[in-house]
Formats: structure tokens, sequence, C-alpha cells
């Protein structure tokens, strides 16, 4: 199955982005980033920000924004069959020259899981020094860690700014 990324989600005064690999069958469905209901990413961005966790897709980006988060995928396109991303072939990267260009002010590059870090290191040469930090995948197929201990691992974005 061929698949395409979403615009991202960003405002000019981002100082932080945070990128996913490619999004999975239920967030293409619902043309939402994270929107299988048991990935973490929306629950740990509402606890790391001390805001009332939402539903409402608009409240979600809103929360990014407010906050100076960028949120977009390393990939464009892929072919894959089902979510994992273990799965994807034929993959092309996002232009992130243009979009950095676009947002002079992020300085810190948060990969949402490990193949999100190393499809970024495989296809991107970055000019400007981000600092690339990788942390657990939201996923639920990352059975591995707690929730509470990836939540520990995300909360460093309350410490970037």
């Amino acid at each position: 199955m061929k698949s395409f990324s979403f615009f991202p989600i960003s405002s000019a005064d981002a100082t932080i982005l945070i990128l996913g690999t490619m999004p999975g069958t239920k967030s293409l469905e619902l043309n939402q980033y994270y929107g299988h209901n048991q990935n973490n990413f929306w629950k740990f961005m509402f606890l790391i920000f001390k805001e009332d966790f939402s539903n409402d897709y608009e409240t979600r980006k809103a929360l990014l924004q407010k906050n100076k988060v960028a949120l977009w995928d390393v990939l464009q396109f892929c072919d894959r069959v089902g979510s994992l991303d273990s799965a994807i072939k034929n993959e092309i990267a996002n232009d992130f020259e243009t979009f950095l260009e676009q947002h002079p002010n992020i300085k810190t590059i948060l990969f949402n899981g490990q193949k999100a870090a190393a499809f970024f290191k495989k296809y991107v040469h970055l000019k400007n020094t981000c600092q690339l930090i990788t942390l657990p995948s939201t996923s639920p197929a990352n059975a591995g860690k707690t929730f509470q201990s990836k939540l520990d691992e995300w909360l460093i974005i309350s410490t970037i700014k």
C-alpha cells in the first residue's frame, strides 16, 4: 500500500521538531497524526504541557503550536502493508532543508522511536547544528517499556526552550 505523510503541524516560532516515521493505517484513515487511540503521543503531550487531555484534533494541534512544537514525519512517501515501521519499503524522505530554513528557531529535533531516527540519519544531512534526541516510540507496538518509563524520557521536552 502506498502511504504519504501529512503536512507538518507547525508555526513560524517553533523551537522543537518532533518526527515520527510515517502515519500508520489508523492515522491515515482518520487523517490525523497519532490517530490510533492506543498510541500514547497525545497523552504524553497533554501531560508534559500540563493541560487537560482532549480528543479534539484541533485542540491537539493548538497545544503543540502554543508550546512551540512542530510535528512531522521523516518520510514523505513509502510502500507499507500495515502500520509497522519494519514493513516500510521504497521510502522517500521529506524536505528538511527547506522546512528548517522556514523554521529557523528549531534547534532540537526529537525522534518518536528508533526507526524515525534511523531513516533521518540515512537520508537527511543537515547544514545546521540541531540537537538530535531519540525517544522511545509512543506506539502500542513498543511494549518493551511501560507508559511511565516512556513518559519519563519524553519529559525532556519540558526542559528544552
